[in-house]
């Protein structure tokens, strides 16, 4: 595994598990929805649908990730020219994923009024498998769900398409809904508690530095071969 995918599978965990405060305040409502029914009275079978709901969830965001890597990767291989700027483009946004999480910045938020649209045309589906009573049922409420429109989600979006492959975007979005995963299974005080860790400045800003490193590394591979190829390079 190269080091550009690991920076990036880094980064999409790592901002997916302190970003997801932000995840709580979007979908835990709706996670918390298979939790309320009185015909779902034990923990574990509140786990299981919970496992089920978040399994969709993450495949979802999978398969976003390997769409949009998928059709970036096409673009670059019809102009290999695109390839040096689309890994400057993904430590870039690393980097960007970075400074939102350390400041708590919404830089991307614009990008949810474009998945709107096609959220308007989900939601309906959605509705009708609540209430939820059935691991499918949550199954497939979570995949749904993950097209909800979302800054973070779609921050990691961004990352995942310049992964190189349409795998890699895959494994990224995984990576990210993994790293949401804590948070949204453990709803009510469990969440609460995971909440207020999270979003602790010093835990933030921390995670955000972590973040932020990792685009720095992205971006030197590219950078270097940039400046080795460069009006000198040809000397050595």
């Amino acid at each position: 595994m190269n080091e550009p995918l690991l920076a990036a599978l880094g980064a999409a965990l790592v901002a997916g598990f302190f970003g997801s405060a932000h995840c709580l305040g979007m979908c835990g409502g709706i996670a918390g929805l298979y939790a309320v029914r009185l015909e779902v009275a034990t923990l574990s079978r509140r786990l299981g649908l919970g496992l089920a709901y978040n399994l969709g969830r993450i495949l979802s965001y999978a398969l976003l990730g390997f769409l949009v890597a998928g059709i970036s990767r096409t673009a670059a291989g019809i102009i290999p020219v695109l390839a040096g700027p689309i890994r400057l483009a993904a430590g870039l946004l690393i980097v960007l994923v970075g400074v939102q999480l350390a400041f708590q910045l919404r830089l991307l938020d614009f990008l949810e009024r474009g998945g709107a649209v096609v959220w308007q045309r989900i939601a309906p589906s959605a509705k009708r498998l609540l209430p939820v009573t059935s691991s499918p049922q949550a199954l497939a409420l979570g995949f749904l769900w993950g097209w909800l429109p979302c800054g973070l989600v779609y921050s990691a979006l961004l990352i995942a398409a310049t992964s190189g492959t349409a795998l890699s975007g895959a494994l990224v979005m995984t990576a990210f809904g993994l790293g949401t995963l804590p948070a949204m299974l453990l709803t009510g005080l469990g969440a609460a508690k995971l909440q207020a860790f999270m979003t602790r400045a010093w835990a933030r800003r921390g995670a955000g530095l972590v973040v932020i490193a990792m685009g720095l590394v992205t971006l030197w591979m590219p950078l270097a071969k940039l400046l080795a190829s460069g009006p000198t390079g040809h000397h050595h």
